[in-house]
C-alpha cells in the first residue's frame, strides 16, 4: 500500500503561482511514476502532469505546458507541482497518484493509489 496526501491548494488571483506538494508512505517511492491530475466541478479528472520513477522524464497536459513544472525528491518521498501563470480554468481539485509503470498518455485506470485531493481556486 503507498499512502499520499496532497497539501499546498488554495485561492490565488489569476497569474499568481502555488506549489502543491504530494507526501508518500509505505511502499518504495522510487518504484513508482507519480501524476497530477485534476477535477473541476462538473467534470471529468482530467490528467495534468506526470514524472518517471527517478526524475529524468516529464510529460505534461497541453493546458499547462510552459506554466506547470513537475517535481520529486525521492530522499523526502515528495512530489510538487509548481504551478506559475494561474488562470481560473485551472480551478479543481488536484489529485496525486502513483503507478508502477511510466506509460504516456497516462489514464486515471492505469494509477495504482490516489490521495484525496487538495483544491486549488483561482480568482479571475
Amino acid at each position: 500500500q503507498v499512502q499520499l496526501v496532497e497539501s499546498g491548494g488554495g485561492l490565488v488571483q489569476a497569474g499568481g503561482s502555488l506549489r502543491l506538494s504530494c507526501a508518500a508512505s509505505g511502499r518504495t517511492f522510487v518504484d513508482y511514476a507519480m501524476h497530477w491530475f485534476r477535477q473541476a466541478p462538473g467534470k471529468e479528472r482530467e490528467f495534468v502532469a506526470q514524472i518517471s520513477q527517478f526524475g529524468g522524464t516529464t510529460y505534461y497536459a497541453d493546458s499547462v505546458k510552459g506554466r506547470f513544472t513537475i517535481s520529486r525528491d525521492n530522499a523526502k518521498n515528495t512530489v510538487y507541482l509548481q504551478m506559475n501563470s494561474l488562470k481560473a480554468e485551472d480551478t479543481a481539485v488536484y489529485y496525486c497518484a502513483a503507478a508502477g509503470r511510466y506509460i504516456v498518455p497516462p489514464s486515471t485506470q492505469g494509477m495504482a493509489y490516489w490521495g484525496k485531493g487538495t483544491l486549488v481556486t483561482v480568482s479571475s
